[in-house]
Parts: structure tokens; C-alpha cells; sequence
């Protein structure tokens, strides 16, 4: 039973506005194979689990999109402040803005497990789903390996006994594991720990703006190199990276206690994002610290000029914390993708199968495997085959929004001029950046190689999918 269908009277008029749902022509393939989602769970589990609240839906996104103003080193020293706090200021309301309020009105609209895979599904057809939900998880191998080796270097950076051998190596497959048991109790308690994780990471954060804008005047530095010409479409790319994820949390929209919040929820985020991006940049900018002092990681070198050692460590630890974060609301969403297309027949069922307490227990452990075997890959060129796999389901996402208004007789040209923005944001930075080198091969012609594998995959699904269908019910764990 849907979350719409669960609140009886009070919700009778979403349910009218949400009807389209169950006459579209792209119905889920449980439904045509008789299987409910009371198929794969227990019994009684939606009773047992609970679900999240606004407040930790909000510290979920914010956990997924950022984490902390950690990864904007580079835009500073590359371009400026006045530069970097433009380019933060563009990203923020020419992508992720018009990204988050599409999140929020899909997502209210079709608060379905899967989110975005489900959005692109039924109203841009069952290819299209398949390729929404390939994206997304193909872009995941080079975004989520990444997090476990930054926790990893930033404890070893902390504590140097740890940096030798395989230490590093053993941190970060630690951090994994430690994510998968938390994610197996959960998503309320994946959120509630978002919301601590959060308050952590942005603490020391406010004590260094804080002691920033009482610093009476410019830090004497010597030698200070003149900055690089800057590049603003390359660091506008490394903005918009910082600012992708706004769909995420639309995967575990039956686990959200009041799903309609959505937007508000999302809304907030892109609030607490550029508000927690912009200012600390600003409050250092007023010292007169040269941009050509900021590299990555700069944030403790930056907190030790201003608060001292203790300061430098409390960032450094942090580093860590938003990293596990970011990853472990992540494993929330991205194990998600899988359950639903279980459901719809192109994985196989197994996938779909519940703990007692909601969390779809193979697909965590699945995922983070396939995460974990792909944590000693170069992330060099990462951002940009990111951008294109996972910039491009947003952008089907936007599709799949002007097809919704379509179908339901709501302004088209709206949602039309809603993803213009991104998508020339998009299409320039891809475009500016493809030209870096993969071997032999340009980042475009990788990203691409990459999309197309989605088609055959759907084609060979095919077979998959007939068998899944045939197949009697599973029980749950």
C-alpha cells in the first residue's frame, strides 16, 4: 500500500491529484506479476520501522549533497574570492535551486521507493527508467569510492601511526563496513545520526568564521605567488559537484514519515548548502589570507592560522566525519535504485528482499561491495565522469517533470524554463572540461562509452526480467 493510500480521509484530496498514478500506461511489473511490497518484507515491518522526520530528512540531504564546505579549496585558489563566492552563488541558484525544487515536486507527486527511477519510469517509459537508474549507480563507483579514502587519509593525517602499510586501506574498508551495519538498522537511524553527524562537522566550522571576522586585519604571508588566470567554467564544474545529490533522498520517500515535505525539506537544503559554503569563504576573505594560499585541504591549515592546533585537529577530524557521512546516507539512497528495479523485474528479486526493520539488507551489502573493490581507482578525473553520468539522469529527470505537467494539464512551458538552467550549465561545463584524458580516451568519450553500456544492459535485461516475472513471491528475511 502506498504512503498515499495510508492516511485515509485527511489525505483523500493528494490521493485525486496523485491518481494519474495508477492509469499510466507504464505500469511497475509488480503489479503485472501480482506482487506487492508486502512480498518482499515481513509482516508487520512497516509498523516496526520507524520513519524519518523533516529535521533528519533535511540533515539526510544536506549529508548527501555536501557534508561540509569540504572540496571548494580549489574554486578559491583558482579564482579569486570575489570569483569563488560568484561561482558558488551561480551554482547555487542556477543548478542546484531550480534542481531542488524539481526533487520537490516529484517527489510529492511520486513518493514512491526508488524516487527518481520511479519518475523517469512511469512517465518517460521503462528505457528510459532503466538508463535513469544505470546513470546513477554507474556515476556512484567513481563518487563513492572516493569517501572511504578521504576518512581514511584524514584519520591517518591525524593520527600518522595509522599512515603506514595498510592502514589506510583497512580505515576505509572499516568505514564501509561500519556504514552497512548502520544502514541495516535503518533509515530513521541513518537520518537521526545525519543530523548529529552534521551539527559535528559544521561546529568547527562557526568557530573559525566566528575568530575569522574578529581578526583585526590582514595575515602577514611571505612570498606570496599571483594566482593562475582563472578558469571559471572549471571551477563553475567543481561548484556544481558540490551541488549535485538534491535527487537522492527521493529513493526513500515510503521510509519519510510526511513525504509531502519534500520540498520544504529540499528547499532548506539548498538554504543550508550555500549559506555553509559561501560564509566561511567570506569570513576569511575579510583576513586578506592570499587565495593563492588555498590547496586542498587548506580548511586545517586555514583553522590553525586562526584558532591554533586544536582548531587544525578539530577540522581534520571532521574531515573524516562529513566523509562517513556523505557515504552513509548515500549507501540510504543509492541501495534504494536496486529494490525498485528488482520490483520491476530487470535485477533479480533476491535484491528486494527486507530486514525486519525496513532496510533492504541485500542490496546495502551488494552495493558496498561493488564500492568497496573500487576504492584503490585514481579519482583524478572523477568530477567529470561523475558530472556527465550523473548530470545527465538529472537532466532526464527534468524530462520526466515536463511530462508529469503534461499528463496533468499543468504548465509545461514552466517546467520547460525550470531545467533550462541546468541543462546549459550542464552542457557548458561538460563540454568546457571533456577534453581531459582517460588513457587514450577524452572524459566525454569514457562518460559516453559508459551511457551507452546502459542500453545493452536494458536489452540483455530483458531475459532477467521475463524470469522475475514468472517467478512465484519471495518471503522476507
Amino acid at each position: 500500500m502506498s504512503i498515499l493510500s495510508a492516511g485515509g480521509q485527511k489525505a483523500g484530496q493528494q490521493r485525486r491529484r496523485n491518481s494519474w498514478y495508477d492509469s499510466v500506461p507504464f505500469k511497475p511489473a509488480d503489479s503485472k506479476a501480482g506482487l506487492d511490497i508486502g512480498d518482499f518484507t515481513r509482516a508487520g515491518e512497516k509498523r516496526r520501522a520507524k520513519k524519518l522526520r523533516t529535521v533528519a530528512l533535511v540533515a539526510a540531504i544536506y549529508a548527501m549533497v555536501a557534508g561540509g564546505p569540504f572540496g571548494l579549496e580549489d574554486i578559491v585558489r583558482d579564482s579569486g574570492y570575489t570569483r569563488a563566492i560568484l561561482v558558488l552563488a551561480v551554482a547555487a541558484i542556477f543548478w542546484a535551486l531550480p534542481t531542488g525544487v524539481m526533487v520537490g515536486k516529484l517527489a510529492t507527486a511520486m513518493p514512491k521507493e526508488g524516487g527518481f527511477y520511479i519518475w523517469v519510469s512511469r512517465t518517460l517509459g521503462n528505457f528510459w527508467g532503466f538508463q535513469e537508474a544505470w546513470l546513477t549507480l554507474a556515476g556512484s563507483v567513481f563518487d563513492m569510492a572516493l569517501y572511504p579514502t578521504l576518512f581514511a587519509l584524514y584519520i591517518a593525517n591525524a593520527w600518522p601511526a595509522l599512515d603506514h602499510g595498510h592502514a589506510v586501506t583497512d580505515l576505509a574498508v572499516g568505514m564501509i563496513v561500519a556504514c552497512v551495519l548502520w544502514n541495516l538498522v535503518g533509515a530513521n537511524a541513518v537520518g537521526e545520526g545525519s543530523v548529529g553527524f552534521t551539527l559535528l562537522v559544521l561546529a568547527p566550522f562557526f568557530v573559525l568564521v566566528v575568530l575569522a571576522l574578529m581578526a583585526r586585519g590582514p595575515i602577514p604571508l611571505n612570498a606570496v605567488p599571483r594566482a593562475a588566470k582563472p578558469d571559471l567554467l572549471a571551477a563553475l564544474a567543481v561548484a556544481m559537484w558540490n551541488n549535485m545529490g538534491w535527487d537522492n533522498a527521493s529513493t526513500i520517500a515510503e521510509e519519510v514519515e510526511r513525504p509531502q515535505q519534500y520540498m520544504l525539506a529540499t528547499l532548506a537544503g539548498v538554504a543550508i548548502v550555500a549559506f555553509t559554503y559561501i560564509l566561511p569563504i567570506l569570513a576569511v576573505a575579510k583576513t586578506g589570507l592570499p587565495p593563492s594560499q588555498w590547496r586542498t585541504g587548506a580548511w586545517v591549515t586555514i583553522a590553525g592560522i586562526f584558532g591554533g592546533n586544536a582548531l587544525a585537529l578539530s577540522v581534520m577530524v571532521m574531515g573524516a566525519a562529513a566523509a562517513m557521512s556523505t557515504f552513509n546516507a548515500l549507501v540510504l539512497s543509492l541501495s534504494r535504485v536496486p529494490v525498485a528495479m528488482a520490483k520491476d523485474g530487470y535485477l533479480p528479486r533476491l535484491l528486494a528482499r527486507k530486514t525486519g526493520r525496513g532496510a533492504p539488507g541485500v542490496a546495502v551489502v551488494a552495493c558496498a561491495i561493488v564500492w568497496g573493490l573500487s576504492i584503490r581507482l585514481g579519482f583524478e578525473r572523477n568530477l567529470l565522469i561523475d558530472m556527465l553520468l550523473t548530470g545527465s539522469s538529472v537532466i532526464l529527470e527534468f524530462a520526466a517533470l515536463i511530462a508529469w505537467n503534461a499528463r496533468n494539464g499543468k504548465r509545461v512551458l514552466g517546467a520547460v524554463a525550470l531545467s533550462a538552467c541546468p541543462t546549459a550549465l550542464l552542457v557548458a561545463v561538460i563540454v568546457r572540461n571533456g577534453s581531459e584524458r582517460i588513457g587514450h580516451i577524452s572524459t566525454l568519450e569514457f562518460g559516453a562509452i559508459l551511457a551507452g553500456l546502459g542500453v545493452a544492459l536494458y536489452l540483455l535485461s530483458a531475459a532477467v526480467r521475463r524470469k522475475s516475472l514468472r517467478a512465484p513471491a519471495l518471503g522476507g528475511l
